[in-house]
């Protein structure tokens, strides 16, 4: 893993968590994605909370890190690390889940495909 990039934040409803997290905290939106995801920047930090209506039934808040390559990030580790979510394509790239000791979720991400899609 080579860097916090976000938060993930699963949300029922996007523009009740952008009239929150955006309108009343203030924060930046940098990015959105269709009707269910959007990106605002965290105060004081070069991450980002990613706000997602849960359509995937992933549920769990966690952080994303950086990594070169998913797939084969998830190839090298997924003996000694445990993964719950297998690598799965997202725009620009792919990301997996796994588990902490005491069954938190981290995110791991790449943007390998980032030349091929509009998205940051």
């Amino acid at each position: 893993m080579k860097r916090l990039d976000a938060l993930y934040l699963p949300v029922p409803d996007l523009p009740e968590a952008l009239a929150f997290y955006r309108d009343k905290l203030g924060w930046k939106e940098l990015w959105r994605e269709g009707d269910t995801t959007a990106g605002l920047q965290l105060p004081g930090s070069d991450a980002f909370l990613m706000l997602d209506v849960d359509v995937e039934g992933t549920g769990r808040t966690g952080p994303i890190f950086g990594v070169e390559d998913v797939r084969a990030y998830h190839e090298q580790h997924q003996a000694d690390l445990p993964f719950w979510l297998a690598p799965a394509e997202i725009p620009g790239g792919y990301w997996a889940g796994l588990n902490d000791p005491f069954d938190h979720a981290i995110y791991v991400i790449d943007q390998i495909n980032a030349d091929e899609t509009s998205e940051p």
